[in-house]
């Protein structure tokens, strides 16, 4: 990948309405308000918030397939895949330990079950039936299993990532093995990829509506006042991926040379729609295109971040012991030591496995209690209905892990480059969000039209 031009900080700003972020955030307001006046007509409104996200997920598996063949096949060594690939899951791993571990901390401490005094014989068993049946594969192999897919194409239909990234790393090998005999091929995927992106920056218009359907339905629904006495829950979970954020990440990025607060600026506008729509996955292109710009190689990027979407959900693992000990509690059940590490072990395993499932925290809750003999599984009726209210900080905090992680293995592998990384984080973010929600900007180096015309300050023009 040839290095990315800096982005100018002179470039001409775009009035703040036009700027995405400020839309999805008028968006926001607007859903709650509707959502709390009239209540009938916002949880109406579900239609825009799914509608949005189905419109975005269509697009995931064909984006995530050209990203990684094309970073594949720039990567100079096939050694480098391996390496990345195990340092990537040795961070995963330990991010997860961490998030785990804040979430035992933060319940054990503030304590939001105790004095509830809940007879577990009285909950409703048919909540977490209902949930049982989207669980995730349970064991190793049929986890594996679960990662390949029936047909090529029924990997894209599916709309599961993991099945995906599994293609395009055969077929990205396929086509290095190959030589010049493929290159019209790769000249194939990155034309189909450029288009893709002109595409989802045209869905990427719709955010706001999206944004606006989604919270609408959310407080119309559940509605402010269904916290209440689960209010302390809410505030336990919120304060432990608060932590989990500015310690836990904020010193992994420090250790490595940038700041995060300034990472979490750059992907302002992709946060909010993630805080919108309580799902990571609509922002999975953009964040692919961001990285790239911020410096990191492309090839690092395709391989880490949709990786990191199966196997780094850290808000989730921070949810499983929080709610799983918060039910032990309301249900006056004290779990030993050794029970609790039993735990801790499995949700090493269940908060990977939920991963492309939707509401995939609750239905690892559900997949974490069945198996766990100590705890009934019918607890999670204690949490169903304030479970949305916490889905958007599960999102959120997994989101942010992940761009942390990305960057900090691109400098592992030595594949960031980083003048551009502070030139960006510094200076450049807002001509970078400017050139995403003109449309302009398909990959880090070229542009849709790049005519003199339409070429702006700030983002290069150069072949990928």
């Amino acid at each position: 990948m040839q290095p990315v031009a800096a982005s100018s900080p002179s470039a001409k700003k775009s009035p703040l309405y036009k700027a995405l972020y400020f839309q999805v955030l008028v968006g926001l307001v607007l859903g709650i308000t509707v959502g709390h006046f009239w209540p009938d007509f916002g949880a109406s409104l579900k239609v825009l918030g799914d509608g949005f996200v189905k419109l975005v997920k269509m697009m995931i598996g064909p984006i995530v397939f050209c990203t990684i063949v094309s970073g594949i096949t720039s990567l100079s060594d096939s050694k480098e895949i391996g390496r990345t690939l195990v340092k990537s899951m040795a961070l995963f791993y330990a991010l997860t330990i961490l998030a785990l571990i804040t979430g035992l901390v933060a319940v054990t401490v503030m304590q939001p079950g105790v004095g509830m005094n809940i007879d577990p014989t009285h909950l409703d068993k048919a909540v977490a039936a209902s949930y049982a049946k989207q669980a995730a594969p349970k064991g190793f192999v049929e986890f594996v299993l679960h990662i390949i897919p029936n047909a090529f194409f029924g990997a894209f239909a599916e709309g599961e990532v993991l099945p995906v990234l599994l293609i395009a790393i055969i077929c990205g090998f396929g086509l290095t093995k190959i030589g010049a005999a493929g290159k019209p091929v790769l000249e194939g995927i990155n034309s189909f990829a450029h288009m893709l992106f002109a595409a989802f920056g045209l869905i990427m218009k719709l955010a706001p509506i999206g944004a606006f359907g989604a919270m609408a339905f959310t407080v119309g629904k559940y509605g402010i006042k269904s916290i209440g006495s689960l209010g302390m829950l809410i505030v336990t979970f919120y304060v432990a991926c608060t932590f989990f954020v500015v310690v836990v990440l904020g010193l992994l990025a420090r250790f490595h040379g940038f700041v995060l607060w300034k990472l979490l600026r750059y992907i302002r506008e992709e946060l909010l729609i993630v805080l919108a729509t309580s799902s990571s996955e609509p922002v999975l292109p953009r964040l692919l295109l961001k990285l790239e710009k911020l410096g990191c190689n492309r090839g690092v990027v395709g391989l880490v971040l949709p990786t990191g979407y199966s196997f780094n959900l850290d808000g989730t693992a921070i949810y499983l012991t929080l709610a799983s000990m918060f039910i032990a509690q309301a249900c006056n059940i004290d779990l030993t030591a050794t029970q609790i590490l039993g735990m801790l072990g499995l949700m090493l395993l269940t908060s990977k496995g939920a991963a492309g499932v939707t509401g995939s925290g609750f239905v690892a809750l559900v997949a974490t209690l069945t198996v766990m003999p100590d705890l009934p599984v019918a607890g999670v009726a204690i949490i169903v209905g304030i479970d949305r209210f916490m889905s958007e900080a599960r999102a959120l905090t997994s989101t942010m892990s992940n761009a942390v992680a990305c960057v900090v293995v691109s400098i592992w592998e030595k594949a960031c480059d980083r003048e551009v990384l502070a030139s960006e984080l510094n200076q450049g973010y807002a001509v970078t969000e400017q050139a995403l929600d003109d449309g302009e900007m398909i990959d880090a180096t070229l542009r849709v039209d790049d005519s003199p015309s339409r070429t702006k300050a700030g983002v290069s023009v150069g072949p990928c």
